[in-house]
C-alpha cells in the first residue's frame, strides 16, 4: 500500500474533517483516519456529514465498525463511491457501547466473523481493505490469538494490518485506561512481521514521536515493519507531522514552518466560517501547536476564551498566533 509508512489513528471525536484538513497542512503523505463510523450509520445516517471529506485529504481512509458482513459490504461500496482510499475494520476498540454492538476488540474473540466481514468487503470495494486490531483480549495468549486473526482475515484478501502493541481487557479498565495500563510488546508486532513477511505490518501504541515508531518498526528477527500509526501525540503536538514527508519519504514538509501553514490554511477556515459554521469547531484542533514555544501558553488561552464566541472570526486565530510570534522575535531577556 503506497503512503502507509505514517498515518494518524482514528479517534472518535477528535479526527474529523476538521481535523484532517488542518493535519494536512503539515503532511502531504500521512495517511488520515476519519473517526470511527458504524456501517449503519453509513447506511442510514447523514453521509455527508458522517463521511464527506475534502480532496485534499487524501490519502484517506474510513474506519468501519459492525459485525454484520452484509451491511459492513453495503457500507463499504458506500464510502469506496465518495472516494476513501481505503476500508479500515475496527477490531480494537474496547469501550462498552461497542462491544455491545458486538464489534470492536471483542471480535478478536471471533477471527471467523473477523474475516467474512472483510471477504464481504473485498468483494464489492477495488480499494484496499485493512484490519486494525489488538494483540488479544482479557485472558487470550497473544502468540495464539494474533496469529489466528492474521491468518483468518489474511485468507479473507486483508491489503494490510495495523496492530495495537496492547491487550485490551473488556472488563475492568475503560477505554483511556485500555491505553495505558496493559503492557506495550512491540516484540509481538514484530514477529508478527516476521512470520508474515509479505503482509504489510503497521505498529500503534505508545508511540510518542517518529523516533519512537523507526525503533519499533526496526525488527532483528526479520523484515522491518511497514508503517507506524500515532494518534494522541500526533493530535496533541501536531507539528511533529512537520517530520512525516522529509523523515519518512525524503520530500519536503508542504510549509516551511507552521506560521506558513496556518496562512495556507486560512482559505479553508474562511469557507468554513462564510457557510456558517463557527471557528471553535476548527481551532479545538489546534490548541497543540507551539507547545513549549515562549507566547504558547497564551495562545491557547486566547483560542479557548475567544474562538468559541459566536460570531468569532479569522481576527481570533491571527490575534492568537501572534501572542507567539511577537515573542520568537523578543530577546530571552525580555
Amino acid at each position: 500500500m503506497k503512503d502507509f509508512k505514517f498515518s494518524v489513528a482514528p479517534m472518535m471525536d477528535w479526527t474529523d474533517r476538521h481535523c484532517r484538513a488542518f493535519h494536512r497542512t503539515f503532511s502531504r503523505h500521512a495517511r488520515l483516519y476519519t473517526e470511527m463510523v458504524t456501517a449503519l450509520a453509513v447506511i442510514h445516517g447523514d453521509r455527508q456529514r458522517l463521511i464527506g471529506f475534502n480532496p485534499p485529504e487524501h490519502p484517506v481512509a474510513v474506519q468501519l465498525g459492525g459485525s454484520d458482513p452484509a451491511l459492513l459490504a453495503q457500507a463499504a461500496r458506500i464510502c469506496a463511491d465518495f472516494g476513501y482510499d481505503e476500508i479500515n475494520l475496527n477490531v480494537g476498540c474496547p469501550s462498552d457501547r461497542v462491544q455491545g454492538g458486538n464489534f470492536g476488540a471483542c471480535l478478536m474473540r471471533e477471527p471467523v466473523l473477523v474475516a467474512d466481514c472483510v471477504a464481504a468487503m473485498k468483494a464489492v470495494v477495488a480499494i484496499p481493505v485493512t484490519v486494525k486490531c489488538r494483540i488479544g483480549v482479557d485472558d487470550q495468549d497473544p502468540e495464539e490469538a494474533l496469529d489466528i486473526l492474521a491468518d483468518a482475515v489474511i485468507a479473507a484478501g486483508t491489503d494490510a494490518l495495523i496492530v495495537h502493541a496492547r491487550k485490551a481487557w473488556l472488563k475492568g479498565l475503560s477505554p483511556r485506561e485500555n491505553r495505558d495500563i496493559p503492557p506495550l510488546d512491540y516484540d509481538r508486532v514484530r514477529r508478527l512481521k516476521a512470520r508474515l513477511p509479505h503482509i504489510p505490518v503497521a505498529v500503534n501504541g505508545g508511540l510518542k514521536s517518529i523516533a519512537d515508531g523507526l525503533e519499533a518498526m526496526n525488527n532483528p528477527e526479520g523484515p522491518p515493519l511497514d508503517g507506524m500509526m500515532l494518534g494522541r501525540m500526533a493530535y496533541h503536538e501536531p507539528e511533529l507531522l512537520h517530520e512525516v514527508d522529509p523523515r519518512l519519504h525524503g520530500t519536503p514538509a508542504p510549509h516551511a514552518s507552521t506560521f506558513e501553514a496556518l496562512e495556507a490554511f486560512e482559505p479553508y477556515i474562511a469557507a468554513h466560517l462564510e457557510a456558517g459554521g463557527r471557528l471553535s469547531e476548527i481551532t479545538r484542533h489546534m490548541l497543540g501547536l507551539f507547545g513549549g514555544q515562549r507566547g504558547s501558553r497564551l495562545y491557547r488561552r486566547h483560542l479557548a476564551t475567544q474562538a468559541i464566541k459566536p460570531g468569532a472570526g479569522l481576527d481570533v486565530l491571527r490575534d492568537a498566533v501572534n501572542e507567539v510570534r511577537q515573542r520568537i522575535r523578543e530577546p530571552e531577556n525580555a
